[in-house]
């Protein structure tokens, strides 16, 4: 069976290619991605799937199978703008096939994992593959902007709550196991505003946090470091003054940071790390996580704290193991088994609902974000093929 998988995937390359090219075509930032919602709907049905539906912030699901076992496939379906268009060597949203990839804003990152999640349920239909199952096949929305909000929408608003879930971000047809984590944190600080022209009266707040940014600067050197996941990082990401006037003292300063998560690391243990710096150098300092909450396309809101858990799963983990016997049952070689350095649903899905989740993408890290973006079209039937290989074992 598993080379009638591989067989019938090959001989679907050019739908994937063109189909990936069609999704890309439809530019999807996060919050707008209706068009592209509508067209896998309108291929879901084609596929026939046994149900296709939209939920209220925009999250689009297709179901096959009813059966006792339940596994999801999950790809976001946002993508990031496209940046300064001079760094681009073609129209991004044109969406083409050339010369074995597919180039286009979203290919990699990650319409491909969507285009291939499609053909394998073309796959699964052709050979029945279901019978034991029920598959959700979810393209989630406002993953760019606030990773895992669409999935703690599906758990806790749809009650979808699958034994596992595969994630399909870009992977370069490995097997990742987990992530770092992250979370953004405002530090603010007070000053005392008076006359540019006599700055002692004044109490400047720039250069009382430059204090604590000089501090944060060397904790970044400090923080710890898990063998697999790697360590965690902090990154002074934008720095903002308030004043009466530019010829005056700024009264308040805050400055946003960016903190990756490695094991062991947790929101409170980093924001503690931030309260003992100001103690340090007796600062009195005013810490938030951010919270997240936009309108989806549908016109809904949702919201969640822009904290992402850090989340892997052990490398003799049960999905871990048959995921690896499935690669080399499909492809007769070793897979390489990983992490991603960036972000995913897996945040919310592993991190924070305790679901195990693998990944295995088409399309490679790098690409994400990146001008002259594309996948190449063998890790679309690769990917493919990878997805329904999983319900033969």
């Amino acid at each position: 069976m598993y080379k009638n998988i591989i067989d019938f995937a090959k001989k679907n390359e050019n739908y994937v290619a063109n189909l990936l090219a069609d999704l890309v075509s439809l530019p999807s930032l996060s919050g707008k991605e209706k068009h592209v919602v509508m067209r896998i709907k309108q291929e879901m049905e084609e596929i026939g799937f046994d149900e296709v539906r939209i939920d209220g912030i925009g999250n689009i699901i297709g179901r096959i199978g009813n059966g006792p076992q339940k596994i999801a496939f999950d790809a976001h379906i946002d993508v990031v703008d496209t940046g300064n268009p001079d760094l681009w060597d073609f129209e991004p949203f044109e969406g083409r096939v050339e010369n074995g990839k597919v180039w286009g804003r979203g290919t990699a990152d990650q319409k491909g994992g969507m285009a291939s999640m499609l053909l394998a349920a073309k796959i699964i239909k052709e050979f029945q593959l279901e019978q034991k199952f029920t598959l959700y096949f979810t393209g989630t929305v406002m993953e760019e902007d606030c990773d895992g909000l669409c999935w703690n929408y599906l758990i806790n608003e749809e009650n979808i709550r699958p034994d596992f879930v595969v994630i399909t971000e870009p992977t370069a047809c490995n097997i990742y196991r987990g992530h770092r984590g992250r979370m953004e944190i405002s530090v603010s600080v007070p000053g005392l505003s008076a006359h540019g022209s006599a700055p002692e009266r004044g109490e400047n707040a720039i250069y009382k946090m430059a204090k604590l940014v000089r501090e944060i600067e060397q904790l970044n050197k400090n923080l710890k470091v898990d063998k697999f996941l790697g360590k965690g990082t902090v990154v002074v990401s934008e720095i903002k003054s308030v004043s009466p006037s530019l010829c005056a003292v700024p009264d308040l300063c805050s400055i946003y940071l960016d903190r990756r998560l490695t094991w062991g690391e947790t929101k409170e243990s980093a924001v503690n790390e931030i309260l003992e710096i100001a103690k340090k150098v007796k600062l009195d300092i005013e810490v938030k996580i951010p919270n997240y909450k936009e309108s989806g396309w549908t016109g809904n809101s949702y919201s969640m704290e822009k904290y992402y858990p850090t989340w892997k799963i052990d490398k003799n983990h049960n999905i871990v193991t048959k995921a690896i016997n499935n690669y080399k049952n499909l492809f007769t070689q070793e897979p390489k088994v990983d992490k991603w350095t960036f972000s995913t649903n897996g945040v919310t899905i592993c991190g924070v609902h305790g679901i195990p989740c693998i990944g295995f993408g088409p399309g490679f890290e790098e690409q994400a974000h990146a001008p002259n973006e594309f996948c190449p079209v063998d890790h679309l039937w690769k990917a493919a093929s990878f997805y329904a290989g999983l319900l033969l074992d």
